[in-house]
């Protein structure tokens, strides 16, 4: 996406990143973004969920078939609206990434929701993953991403959740022994601008930068898709057991109560029912 912009603006418009240790959160980030001391972000569209209350429902688990229906999603109309929607707070949202399938891993193989029962687990700072994590059984530890490998490391937590890119790239595999394929959760991530600088652009600036955000999501995609098919060959060198045996049904009955909740919450029963809808 940067080297898109910079190449079409003669250099005048590039990324700059700040490094994984600027920002301690992502609500940090957020709030940077929206009063201007930080131009763009990517985060996870489930922490914008108490300014835009709708982007909590596709962190929900299981809300989403397959990563193709994941897809179908944030490509259509479903995904225009949510990012159309966060102009009134400040954000403007460029595009929505495939941020893979979330499973466990730690300490213990993790095959049905029985295996949670009592577990501690790592959870983020914001979003809504303690609530879903304790509807599962589990005991949620907020904790902050960085420390995952220590929290793992000195048992302060017994399972932490994520893709397998991050398990991987943050050297996860270096204190967990399984990596448990529950692809409960398929949250986008979002890429925002701050709305201040944004109409301080030329329409002409503001429309390069859009269209390269828009292109950079299949370049996300290609990379994603090679990554986790090197995966298996990947576990064996990392020393990492990959559990695939997981029944689903389990974890879906166990989630139910999830859904139930959302009856009669403001615009989330009919978007649940829009993505299920989705072909």
């Amino acid at each position: 996406m940067g080297l898109l912009m910079e190449q079409r603006t003669s250099g005048r418009i590039k990324i700059a990143s700040l490094g994984s240790n600027s920002i301690s959160s992502e609500i940090f980030a957020i709030g940077a973004v929206q009063n201007g001391t930080l131009d763009l972000a990517r985060v996870n569209l489930a922490s914008l969920s108490s300014i835009v209350p709708a982007a909590h429902v596709p962190a929900l688990p299981y809300i989403f078939r397959s990563t193709d229906h994941l897809r179908r999603v944030i490509d259509g109309p479903i995904g225009t609206e949510l990012l159309a929607a966060l102009e009134r707070h400040g954000l403007v949202g460029l595009c929505l990434y495939d941020n893979g399938a979330r499973s466990f891993y730690g300490s213990k193989p993790v095959r049905t929701v029985h295996d949670l029962a009592g577990v501690k687990v790592r959870t983020p700072l914001s979003g809504p993953w303690s609530s879903i994590f304790q509807t599962m059984g589990m005991r949620a530890i907020p904790m902050p991403y960085e420390q995952v490998h220590v929290g793992l490391r000195k048992g302060l937590v017994e399972l932490s959740e994520n893709n397998w890119p991050a398990f991987v790239s943050s050297r996860h595999n270096e204190v967990a022994k399984y990596f448990s394929k529950t692809n409960h959760l398929m949250t986008p991530g979002v890429v925002i601008f701050s709305k201040k600088l944004w109409d301080a652009l030329s329409s002409e600036d503001q429309a390069i930068i859009r269209g390269a955000a828009q292109e950079s999501v299949l370049h996300n995609r290609t990379l994603w898709n090679e990554r986790e098919l090197n995966m298996v060959s990947m576990a064996k060198s990392l020393s990492v057991e990959i559990v695939s045996d997981v029944d689903r049904d389990s974890f879906a009955r166990a989630i139910a109560p999830i859904y139930d909740r959302q009856i009669g919450v403001k615009g989330a029963e009919e978007l649940i029912v829009r993505i299920r809808s989705t072909k």
